[in-house]
């Protein structure tokens, strides 16, 4: 059996609730959840969410050998995590707050409409360089961190404990990958300088894999501004294109330093960008032809799903894929062909991984001819 690859999975970890809405399309949001009303659920789904879980789950089922570096309470909700964590992962490198909660997210996802999180940061504001295990990662072949912006000691002080964080990992010698989610303009982190932090977290940064949202919010404000008044309430991935929309950013970030980036575009897909073959070598991924991934522009298809139920944690399980892909010598084609699928065989269900289907399994679903969704 061939060797497993290490990977350390660290950031943002909590607990996810998901009441189970009826499956009655016609319904209106509005006319749910009004004060006062009872509404009947058909239960709920509890699992643990964020990017320690979602992707560190999914990479171990791909075949990955993990381990998760998150940080959780003393409580009930704590202790719910490690049991549902422990019967797949390593969970001994998990660190543990004495004066906060556990994070939690409450996830309506009603039919017919986007999904709206109640969450609850909890001990992710706490997490610090202190809480990363160096021991862990010393034996790995990629550390993948997710999420700063729902983190907030990673985002003061412009992201000093996240630079602190990747330029030790980057020192050890080991690949690094980074993970953002969608930022609150209300919360602190709407009121950070994104911008810069990314301009001085990026040279550490080998693959950067946010969502395209995330990163124009993030670096160009007044042009995520205007893709809201073109979208004019739809969703802004129906709006952009590739040239005048998502290239410019892909430029902006490959120049602040990034080897590989790896924009997620929804329900519409993929879009790869890498820097040249000089900047790109820097990576120690052993089993790669460097040359089938440098200097490249490509945009892969989103597959249509057999059904759509919730998207939560589609974007995690689909990185999960191509990084694990990446990292066992698959080419560029396959590694984005798996991600894609990935993502469209997590949302048929309630949580990440009951729909998620083997690597074998999704290549032989390609294979097949699984259908995709129409070009960007």
């Amino acid at each position: 059996m061939p060797h497993k690859k290490k990977v350390v999975v660290a950031g943002h970890v909590c607990l996810d609730i998901t009441p189970k809405f009826p499956l009655d399309k016609s319904s209106n949001l509005n006319d749910i959840l009004l004060p006062g009303k009872l509404v009947h659920m058909q239960g709920a789904d509890i699992h643990t969410g964020g990017v320690v879980a979602n992707t560190g789950l999914a990479l171990n089922l791909f075949g990955a050998n993990v381990s998760l570096n998150g940080k959780i309470g003393q409580d009930a909700f704590g202790k719910l995590v490690l049991d549902l964590l422990n019967d797949y992962v390593d969970t001994s490198y998990m660190a543990v707050s004495n004066d906060s909660n556990t994070s939690y997210t409450i996830v309506l996802a009603a039919p017919g409409v986007d999904r709206i999180f109640l969450h609850s940061p909890g001990s992710n504001d706490t997490f610090t360089f202190e809480d990363l295990s160096l021991d862990a990662i010393k034996e790995a072949n990629l550390f993948h961190f997710g999420y700063p912006p729902l983190m907030k000691r990673m985002y003061e002080n412009e992201g000093e404990q996240l630079i602190r964080i990747f330029k030790t990992v980057k020192e050890i010698g080991v690949v690094t990958s980074l993970d953002m989610a969608a930022v609150d303009p209300k919360s602190k982190a709407g009121h950070v300088d994104w911008e810069t932090i990314l301009s001085r977290i990026l040279p550490y940064v080998d693959i950067f894999v946010p969502s395209i949202e995330e990163l124009c919010y993030m670096i160009d404000h007044e042009r995520y501004v205007d893709w809201q008044k073109r979208a004019a309430g739809k969703d802004i991935i129906e709006i952009l294109s590739i040239s005048e929309d998502v290239k410019p950013l892909a430029d902006k970030i490959l120049g602040m330093g990034a080897k590989v980036l790896l924009l997620k575009c929804g329900a519409l897909g993929l879009y790869y960008r890498a820097a040249n073959e000089d900047i790109f070598n820097q990576l120690s991924i052993p089993d790669m032809c460097i040359s089938e991934w440098t200097e490249l522009e490509h945009f892969e298809e989103s597959y249509i799903p057999d059904r759509l139920v919730s998207a939560t944690g589609a974007g995690d399980t689909c990185i999960a894929a191509f990084l694990y892909a990446m990292l066992n010598g698959y080419s560029l084609k396959q590694s984005l062909q798996l991600g894609a699928a990935a993502g469209a065989s997590c949302v048929t269900e309630f949580d990440p991984l009951s729909g998620l289907l083997a690597i074998d399994e999704l290549q032989q679903k390609i294979n097949s001819g699984w259908e995709k969704q129409r070009k960007l």
